[in-house]
């Protein structure tokens, strides 16, 4: 089976992301449990998520001439909170599409890091994920989870997991759209192939 990323691809991530993203510690959880727990704590990221892992990533790969014309992303919070972060930094434009009900304090952090934010109906929200684009917004789309960019970005993070915790038997993953568990699984197999 292929995987949607290779090794070498979440290797070039990690190059790619280390001036913007934190290479954050996995602690070990004290409680009483039939296996020792560890927490990776990506909450300590600039922006409080693992996403601006896939946003540095993803930005850092695309011709400076496409990210001239601005970045255009979909999210509730934390991929518009990446992509503004990245673009602020690279000094370009950065246009959010948002769920109406995205959650206030996202948006207002968005704003604070200069992006341009646009609440829509949930359905129309759903449409710029699935056309990559929004009327009337020229730019460069940067999905939040299917991108292998993105996901190559993501998967720094079990890099870092092997480095520190090398004999691993399992780890747990949140599910949202995929791109996490995608960039995570392909380090994870790859790694497993490659020591057999």
């Amino acid at each position: 089976m292929e995987m949607p990323i290779t090794l070498a691809q979440v290797e070039e991530a990690r190059r790619n992301i280390a001036a913007v993203a934190l290479r954050t510690p996995l602690v070990r959880c004290n409680i009483d449990a039939p296996a020792e727990l560890y927490l990776k704590l990506e909450n300590l990221q600039p922006i409080g998520s693992f996403k601006i892992r896939g946003a540095a990533n993803v930005m850092a790969r695309t011709p400076r001439e496409r990210l001239e014309r601005g970045v255009l992303t979909a999210s509730a919070g934390n991929m518009a909170q990446g992509v503004a972060f990245c673009a602020r930094r690279m000094g370009i434009r950065a246009t959010i599409v948002a769920p109406e009900t995205a959650p206030a304090t996202k948006i207002a952090a968005v704003e604070r890091m200069g992006g341009r934010v646009i609440k829509v109906p949930f359905a129309e929200w759903w449409r710029t994920f699935e056309t990559r684009s929004y009327p009337g917004v020229e730019a460069t789309f940067i999905h939040a989870f299917d991108d292998p960019d993105v996901m190559a970005g993501n998967g720094t993070i079990a890099l870092e997991l092997l480095e520190d915790l090398p004999d691993l038997a399992a780890v747990v993953i949140p599910w949202g759209g995929g791109g996490l568990s995608s960039g995570i699984a392909s380090v994870l197999r790859a790694r497993e192939t490659t020591s057999r």
